[in-house]
């Protein structure tokens, strides 16, 4: 006798309807919630004079946080959806009448909804958080793109090696300068440089200024006079003050910025891996750590209750009926993403122990999930949600029953003579 769970062809059946709308679904919730972010991207790779392959790879380091939000979801609209074409094409019926039990008919998705699991194990404890420090990363480095996009006209900017700039006037390629202006502080004085114009040109060196027709004043800190100069003016301090004019002139350095360097990765718990907040977790008085690890595990753990609650609430005996099963099963859904992330606070905070904080609340739902299915077990489309809906229509129309019957039978007022 082959084994209850063995394969056979109607569960590669099922699992080849729920594939489309799984992949279908995930698709389109990825996209709906990158498209809002791609915008804010698009808006900071353009104040900061990145091109638009920044805002790809910004992009594509956020697949895998949003790819954990969508997941859950996707997942258990896809059962919908398989379950609600088994029953409308009349298939669920048949499999049923040939002894085949729903327990049965659930058992492909409870596999898939392990494979899932492991997977997520994998996408919240690795992935995620080095996908989330490489997005910093990037950031960092979008921000430190070329400078002179970002420079307004009249204002003066601090561009980084003790060197502030300003131009009246900037071209539409945001290369060519009209009155520039560039003051460079040192220990050993202050250079000043004034130009009617200049431009950026990138070279082997870097990023270089050229100046035309420029003058330079540079102020020598304590520097004894004597020194050869166009112009030599000395200061009762001892300050020694040269001015000189020059008709072309360019940086001696690159003045590209350089990027802030950033702190090591782990410094939020966000970014460590599952390994190292369980290492981070035995050190004592380390409740961020915890909250961090359960809230990741639980959120993994919660793919194999999903099929339990998701398929008896798709199934339906009629053509919509499905609604209250859908709606309870987003709310429900919600609800406990809502309760994890306050159980993570409340362990976050110390007012409770992690594991209890986040465990409780997954309990409950695994539960409820278990009751679900277990009281859905007789036939399709009997579940306690439907159930609950079906007996408050009944109340409500009762309800109106008997107050059109007290209208009817209320006795007419007396005609006055």
């Amino acid at each position: 006798m082959r084994p209850w769970f063995a394969f056979d062809r109607l569960d590669r059946y099922a699992l080849r309807l729920i594939a489309g709308p799984l992949a279908l679904t995930l698709v389109a919730l990825l996209l709906a919630q990158l498209l809002e972010r791609l915008l804010r991207l698009f808006d900071l790779a353009a104040s900061a004079g990145a091109g638009p392959t920044s805002v790809l790879v910004m992009a594509s380091t956020l697949v895998p946080h949003y790819l954990g939000l969508a997941l859950p979801m996707a997942f258990t609209a896809a059962i919908f959806m398989a379950a609600a074409r088994m029953c409308d094409d009349n298939e669920l019926d048949v499999m049923l009448v040939t002894g085949r039990s729903i327990a049965r008919i659930t058992a492909p998705y409870f596999v898939l909804a392990v494979m899932l699991a492991m997977f997520s194990i994998y996408l919240y404890g690795q992935l995620q958080p080095l996908a989330r420090y490489g997005y910093h990363v990037v950031v960092n480095q979008v921000l430190a793109t070329t400078w002179n996009a970002r420079v307004e006209e009249n204002r003066f900017v601090d561009i980084g090696q003790g060197i502030t700039f300003s131009a009246d006037a900037i071209d539409a390629d945001g290369r060519g300068l009209t009155g520039v202006f560039m003051a460079k502080r040192t220990p050993g004085g202050e250079k000043i440089l004034t130009a009617p114009r200049g431009r950026l040109v990138p070279s082997r060196e870097g990023l270089q200024m050229q100046f035309e027709d420029g003058q330079v004043l540079d102020e020598h800190i304590g520097a004894a006079p004597g020194a050869a100069s166009a112009a030599r003016d000395t200061a009762a301090s001892g300050n020694a003050i040269t001015i000189s004019n020059f008709a072309h002139g360019v940086t001696d350095r690159d003045l590209s910025p350089k990027a802030t360097p950033l702190e090591p990765r782990g410094g939020s718990v966000r970014e460590r891996t599952l390994a190292e907040l369980w290492r981070d977790m035995q050190l004592p008085n380390q409740p961020k750590a915890a909250s961090e690890f359960h809230g990741r595990l639980a959120r993994a753990l919660i793919f194999p209750f999903l099929p339990l609650l998701a398929l008896p609430l798709g199934m339906a005996s009629k053509r919509g009926r499905r609604t209250p099963g859908v709606v309870f099963a987003t709310v429900a859904l919600l609800a406990v993403d809502h309760a994890l992330q306050f159980g993570e606070a409340l362990g976050d905070k110390g007012r409770l122990p992690a594991a209890a904080a986040v465990w409780i609340p997954f309990a409950m739902f695994a539960l409820l999930s278990l009751w679900i299915f277990r009281r859905s077990l007789a036939w399709p489309g009997d579940n306690p949600v439907l159930r609950a809906v079906m007996a408050f229509e009944g109340l409500l129309d009762r309800s109106r029953a008997r107050a059109g019957s007290g209208k009817r039978t209320r006795p007419k007022a007396a005609a006055q003579p």
